[in-house]
């Protein structure tokens, strides 16, 4: 399925009119479906992460709970899936850029990845709740981008290898890590670390809460998925079909191990200091940070515990939405214009994120009690949606976006 190469999206498009999907547009030469359809899904990826950082707890119940645990984590793996696919948009659909475009693209990936790395810790020394991604999500282009001419299906294996392998590797790395040897070393001598005042990239790659690790795998499948052919119906539908078996395969295998394997929960729990260990393969209620050396942690799935079912469920959730974005806009013109504010909101995503983090410390909404969390987060979607369409009535570009686009006009001074 991940086989076909072909694409519609501009292949003549030089590295200047696609620069702008890295930092949340896209190019103007798709078919208006396509693009909508695309900013669409990014959009909801926004409005989800508002609500993981800002909406009601899943403890609230009902279909508001279930929609808030949806939200978590999933979210932030639709984003980076999307960014997978706006890195390819940047270095060439169908074809790989060669020569001084290629070159022109790579310098203006990596000028916006070193910015992104930079937001990222900016943010973050706001001292908000927020686990801010855009430094990750920075270092995440610069591994991702040595493969941006392989084929789908070359990108779809190192994806799954990645995906088998890399939080095997995570769990020992984390587990060494509290041990305090290596980490402590090279956090000593990261020059990174003394000039972010963090852990530097140690962080980046193994302890943060969006590990590189355990991250590639998603823009290395949006990669491969940016690769197919899009104006073929069945491709959109194979598409959907792998997200949907991913899914299953993923938060299913979870279940049946925490189910079935003798005292697989009872060890979860004890690692977690939790009683959730029985929603485990879905819930994020189990939480983030288990203590180290308990294997029965590798066999969960909720939405941050960086394992080999989570990664394969919420890629497979990422697929299905991108897919039905995709089929909606093609196949329904009709839902176009109610889907208009959301696909606003991911035309302009960076200044979305960053905006709602600065309104969040801004407006102390840190941790409010759940009666004032559900208008809290559907004033701050209220007012990107609307914010988002008037500023794209009259820009081309988000004002983070334009800026972005600013500071990689350098590279097209390549040779």
């Amino acid at each position: 399925m991940l086989e076909n190469m072909g694409c519609e999206a501009a292949p003549a498009a030089s590295p200047e009119a696609a620069a702008s999907a890295v930092a949340g547009g896209l190019p103007r030469t798709s078919s208006a479906g396509r693009l909508i359809a695309l900013d669409l899904a990014r959009g909801l990826a926004i409005l989800g992460m508002f609500a993981a950082h800002v909406g009601p707890e899943p403890s609230e119940g009902g279909l508001l709970g279930w929609l808030m645990e949806a939200a978590r984590g999933r979210s932030a793996t639709l984003f980076a899936l999307l960014a997978g696919f706006s890195l390819v948009i940047v270095t060439g659909r169908p074809e790989p850029r060669t020569g001084r475009p290629g070159r022109q693209a790579v310098a203006i990936v990596l000028i916006r990845s070193v910015i992104l790395i930079a937001l990222g810790y900016a943010l973050t020394a706001l001292d908000t709740d927020v686990d801010v991604i855009l430094s990750y999500y920075g270092m995440l282009f610069v591994l991702a981008l040595p493969l941006y001419r392989l084929r789908a299906g070359t990108l779809a294996v190192v994806a799954a290898t990645a995906a088998l392998v890399m939080p095997q590797v995570l769990y020992l790395l984390r587990a060494a890590a509290d041990g305090g040897s290596w980490a402590d070393t090279m956090i000593e001598y990261d020059p990174l670390a003394r000039i972010t005042d963090s852990d530097g990239f140690s962080e980046l790659f193994v302890t943060g809460p969006y590990p590189v690790l355990t991250w590639l795998p998603f823009i290395v499948t949006g990669m491969a998925v940016a690769k197919l052919d899009f104006t073929r119906p069945e491709v959109v539908g194979r598409v959907a079909l792998a997200g949907g078996a991913l899914a299953v395969f993923g938060y299913g295998t979870s279940w049946l191990a925490l189910h079935f394997v003798p005292g697989a929960q009872a060890a979860v729990n004890e690692a977690t200091g939790t009683e959730a260990a029985a929603s485990a393969w879905w819930s994020d209620a189990v939480g983030e940070d288990p203590d180290t050396g308990v294997p029965a942690w590798l066999l969960v799935a909720a939405p941050h515990s960086q394992t080999t079912w989570s990664i394969l469920a919420n890629t497979g959730v990422a697929l299905a939405v991108l897919a039905v974005c995709f089929i909606a806009m093609d196949r329904s013109p009709r839902i176009r214009r109610p889907a208009a504010p959301v696909a606003a909101v991911g035309s302009i995503a960076l200044t979305a994120y960053v905006g709602h983090i600065l309104a969040i410390k801004a407006l102390g909404t840190d941790d409010l009690p759940g009666s004032a969390a559900l208008p809290v987060y559907v004033g701050f979607a209220l007012a990107a949606m609307l914010l988002a369409l008037i500023w794209t009535r009259f820009f081309r570009r988000g004002p983070l976006e334009y800026l972005m686009h600013v500071a990689t006009r350098p590279a097209l001074l390549i040779k």
